[in-house]
């Protein structure tokens, strides 16, 4: 079993697969590192949205209590838990996408609100597309960005000693573009010759370039627990 998310969560996601009697197996194939934020953030916020929970994790303390008394949306139910442990009192949990977020904002505020928009230098557009069609007013904040981490052939055979991997999950569409990558390499093809990729959303599926379509499945929802419960229902 590989794991691809970063730490601290992939340590996380390990414990959860060994406690489901899983042999899991860690390569962060990328890493999220915190940005400097610039100071002019307007002081007449009337609310934060939250996309991600690394943008709440990589912000500054100094960031976050500025803004710990407004509502804050969050996309899911990760999300919110971080910005709740953050200091957010009022935290309103989205479905667990981007566009059922705007639009729960969009009838939620009124017109002429000004969000804040904490989030990742490499993101889709399509919350603040989906916003700034409506009358509220969005200010995008980028507090982490997200690079990829790349692996010699004899780091990765290293790592994964030798044995074949039955099964990979993929978080995101950037890991699964690095994944197909480095399994495509002469000394790494072969340990994933029988692997099945499980893929948090239709998006991160459509974006692995390496395995046969009926060896992918996708999760329910775009949620960690989604992901584990097809990985188990699929032993």
């Amino acid at each position: 079993m590989l794991v691809t998310r970063p730490e601290p969560g992939a340590s996380a996601t390990a414990r959860r697969l060994e406690e489901a009697g899983f042999s899991p197996v860690v390569l962060p194939l990328s890493e999220t590192l915190a940005l400097p934020v610039d100071d002019a953030i307007p002081h007449d916020i009337d609310a934060v949205a939250v996309t991600s929970a690394n943008a709440i994790r990589h912000a500054s303390d100094d960031l976050i209590a500025s803004l710990a008394g407004l509502r804050l949306f969050a996309v899911g139910r990760k999300t919110a838990k971080a910005a709740r442990e953050a200091g957010f009192a009022s935290v309103i949990e989205g479905s667990g996408d981007a566009a059922g977020l705007a639009d729960k904002i969009v009838a939620e505020l009124p017109a002429g609100s000004k969000i804040l928009y904490l989030t990742g230098r490499v993101r889709l557009d399509l919350f603040e597309r989906r916003v700034a069609e409506s009358e509220l007013q969005v200010f995008v904040t980028e507090t982490y960005d997200t690079r990829r981490i790349d692996y010699p052939a004899e780091a990765v055979a290293s790592v994964l000693a030798g044995g074949q991997i039955d099964a990979v999950l993929l978080y995101s569409a950037k890991v699964a573009e690095a994944f197909s990558g480095l399994a495509a390499q002469p000394g790494v093809r072969s340990l994933f010759e029988k692997a099945r990729y499980f893929c948090l959303s239709d998006r991160v599926a459509a974006s692995l370039n390496t395995a046969e379509k009926d060896r992918i499945s996708m999760a329910a929802e775009p949620t960690e627990d989604a992901l584990l419960s097809l990985l188990k229902a699929a032993r």
